[in-house]
């Protein structure tokens, strides 16, 4: 059997996650605020307004600090102003780009410290999870799938948690990874019979 990672799980009851997704007007109009903000660096308060909470957000989920999450929250902003200049609009909310920075932050974060990294789950993400796995024994299964979750390397664990845990769509789950949409889709196909696997091994 596959040795468990360094992660805790915790059972939250996961707040609704803002909407991501913007209409091509409100993406354009974003756009003239990160014009504004690159043009002058004090330019990006609104983007740092609009966004804080939700980066934080993200963070905390993963970390279960406030200290701590704050801390890497204006490390990410820090890093996306000291940035922005290189950065180039491609039609996706600019929260794509602080997500994948906050995702390198958190990354570091953990290396440096050997922290444990947290996965945040709620029961309707793990009925789901548990039903496109096919697995129909509600009780039964609970405390082998939470160990099978610990055996999967970060990028996976990523991808499950923000798919059923954060209940994003692939759409967005590909924006913030920048991965095409349909390896992403193959890809978390592969990670659930990957859990199937391993939940045959913890039965044994």
């Amino acid at each position: 059997m596959v040795a468990k990672r360094d992660i805790m799980l915790t059972t939250i009851n996961m707040t609704e996650i803002a909407s991501y997704h913007l209409t091509a007007e409100e993406i354009t109009s974003e756009e003239k605020l990160i014009k504004a903000a690159q043009d002058n660096p004090r330019n990006f308060e609104p983007l740092y307004k609009r966004y804080f909470q939700r980066i934080a957000n993200y963070i905390y989920h993963r970390v279960e600090d406030k200290e701590t999450a704050f801390e890497l929250t204006s490390q990410v902003f820090y890093k996306a102003l000291e940035n922005l200049p290189k950065y180039k609009p491609m039609g996706v909310p600019f929260s794509a780009w602080l997500f994948r920075i906050a995702g390198n932050e958190m990354n570091q974060y953990f290396r440096k410290n050997k922290a444990i990294r947290v996965l945040s789950i709620d029961r309707d993400g793990l009925g789901e999870l548990k039903g496109d796995m096919e697995e129909n024994n509600q009780t039964e299964i609970d405390k082998q799938l939470y160990e099978a979750l610990q055996t999967l390397n970060e990028d996976d664990m990523e991808l499950i948690n923000m798919r059923f845990f954060e209940k994003r769509s692939f759409k967005e789950i590909c924006e913030i990874m920048d991965m095409n949409e349909s390896a992403c889709k193959m890809k978390v196909y592969r990670i659930l019979e990957k859990l199937k696997e391993q939940l045959k091994d913890i039965k044994l």
